[in-house]
C-alpha cells in the first residue's frame, strides 16, 4: 500500500478571521499554529504547507497572565556591538502588538524554510479593521 501524498495544486486554504480581544496569548497562538501548520485537516501532512490563512484582529486587546507584562522581556540584536535592545511585553503591546502575537506563534513552528513559508499566511492588525474582507474569511472562536 502506497502512502499518498497531495500535490500542492489539490491543497485547499480556508481563510479565518479571530478575534485576539481578551484572549490569553499563548493559548491563542498554539491554535493559531496549529491552523497554520494544517494539523487539524485529514489531509496533513509534515513536510508541506497544508494549512490555512489565519487574520488575527484586535491583537491590542490581548492579554498576558499572572505577571508577564513586567516580567516577559523580548530581545533583539542589532549586529552592532552592545546592540541588544530589550522591551518588556507591556512596552510590546504598547508600541507594536501584532509582534506580540507573531513571536508567539513563531516561537511554535518549525524553524526551516517550511516555516518560513507558514509565517506569510498569519495576517496580524492591531485594530478591528483588516483588508481581507475579498477572502471572506470565517468567523473563528477559540
Amino acid at each position: 500500500m502506497k502512502t499518498y501524498f497531495p500535490k500542492e495544486a489539490e491543497l485547499s486554504h480556508d481563510w479565518y478571521v479571530i478575534d485576539a480581544a481578551g484572549q490569553t496569548v499563548g493559548r491563542m497562538a498554539t491554535q493559531i499554529a496549529q491552523i497554520l501548520r494544517g494539523k487539524n485537516k485529514a489531509s496533513f501532512t509534515p513536510n508541506q504547507a497544508c494549512g490555512d490563512f489565519v487574520v488575527v484582529i484586535n491583537a491590542e486587546r490581548a492579554v498576558f497572565t499572572g505577571a508577564k507584562l513586567d516580567q516577559k522581556v523580548y530581545t533583539r540584536y542589532t549586529g552592532y556591538q552592545g546592540g541588544i535592545k530589550t522591551n518588556t511585553a507591556r512596552d510590546m503591546l504598547e508600541k507594536h502588538p501584532e509582534r506580540v502575537i507573531e513571536h508567539a506563534v513563531w516561537g511554535m513552528l518549525p524553524k526551516n524554510s517550511l516555516g518560513r513559508k507558514i509565517i506569510t499566511r498569519l495576517k496580524v492588525y492591531a485594530g478591528e479593521s483588516h483588508p481581507h474582507q475579498a477572502q471572506q474569511p470565517k468567523e473563528l472562536s477559540l
